[in-house]
């Protein structure tokens, strides 16, 4: 087995607060602890396509612990095995693994280190098992919902970005006796929506896994009122729907890990509860993208640091086809198919529902 030299770097998928942690961690552990250079990929899987890449040094990577976003930028559209390619004036699907592969041998890297989301991991998967590459994955994703992983970086600073808009709505529904709907990212999983939702004090929680009836929720705004509390909170997750129906989606984007792009629920949320009580004014708020900006709060610097360290010294001991993963206070390793063979998604039967519910939150089932 040759001695290590080289590793490339990649951030692939939506941004998310941390990712330059993870970086830096990656870069210095290298540098510093093994002698190791590293390579950057611009954009995502297209630089590895592509050969578009730097040079990551000690200085280059000074000074971005803190920020937000990504020094190399991100994609979520350029999928190597599904590459969509101008042929002729026409966008066409073609598969660029090999070219990019190619470019791996040329630059005599002794492997890549992927930071993403259950679309980057699945294509880090088949880079290993396919095309023999040796890779470790770096969980990463503000949704909270891959297995293996007790939490992701990104998470606690987008639950944040989510209380504190939540705060400032509580003043405006107060002083307007109005609904206020806060439609917040996480797609097939409630959990940036159930600790928003709890540390903002919301009366009403909308989340993926528990279908909502739209009789619960008028209930609890109405017996709100009856108690003299003439406005209410409601947070609902971008994947919520109501019992025997669907998510509401935003388009279609056939070139994307995941095509289907949702959004819009807060806004059918508030028009069905202003159908019902049309004496009470509702306003819908959606987060969007600011839960993807901005630095990282220190917990998720700290969590990205250790991922960005573990992932290193799991490459130098030769584990690959692995992520790392946080269990308990510990950080491990996981195979990267057990990690990719399921969304995380909150366990209907959570303490933390459980406790939502003793304080009187309500998710829309009864």
């Amino acid at each position: 087995m040759r001695p290590i030299k080289h590793i490339g770097i990649l951030t692939g998928g939506g941004d998310c607060p941390g990712l330059n942690s993870v970086i830096r961690a990656i870069t210095k552990t290298a540098v510093l602890k093994y002698g190791v250079e590293v390579i950057g990929f611009m954009d995502g899987f297209r630089g590895l396509v592509e050969n578009n890449y730097v040079q990551l040094d000690l200085r280059r990577v000074s000074g971005i612990g803190h920020t937000g976003g990504t020094i190399l930028g991100t994609s979520n559209r350029d999928n190597p095995f599904n590459f969509m390619t101008m042929i002729q004036g026409e966008l066409q699907s073609t598969d660029q693994s090999d070219r990019a592969v190619s470019n791996i041998k040329h630059l005599d890297l002794d492997g890549l280190i992927i930071i993403g989301g259950d679309g980057s991991l699945n294509i880090a998967y088949k880079f290993f098992s396919e095309k023999g590459i040796n890779v470790v994955g770096v969980p990463k994703t503000i949704d909270n919902d891959l297995s293996a992983t007790d939490i992701t970086f990104g998470f606690i600073t987008a639950v944040n970005t989510a209380s504190d808009a939540l705060d400032k709505l509580h003043t405006t529904a107060e002083s307007h006796h109005r609904v206020m709907i806060l439609e917040v990212m996480g797609r097939y999983a409630g959990w940036i929506a159930l600790y928003a939702g709890m540390s903002g004090s919301a009366d009403v929680i909308l989340i993926p896994e528990i279908p909502y009836n739209l009789d619960a929720i008028i209930s609890k705004i109405a017996q709100r009122f009856r108690q003299g509390k003439k406005f209410s909170i409601i947070v609902v997750a971008e994947g919520a729907h109501p019992a025997g129906g669907d998510m509401v989606v935003q388009k279609l984007v056939a070139t994307s890990h995941d095509p289907v792009r949702l959004g819009g629920i807060g806004q059918q949320v508030a028009e069905e509860v202003s159908s019902r009580l049309t004496d009470i004014e509702t306003r819908v708020t959606v987060l969007g993208h600011l839960q993807r900006g901005g630095g990282p709060t220190p917990y998720d610097r700290i969590l990205a640091t250790r991922y960005g360290v573990a992932a290193v010294e799991t490459f130098m001991e030769g584990k690959y086809g692995s992520m790392v993963s946080l269990q308990g206070n510990k950080i491990t390793t996981v195979d990267l198919q057990e990690a990719i063979k399921e969304i995380r998604k909150v366990p209907v039967d959570s303490k933390l529902i459980e406790a939502a519910r003793s304080i009187g939150v309500t998710f829309g089932d009864y």
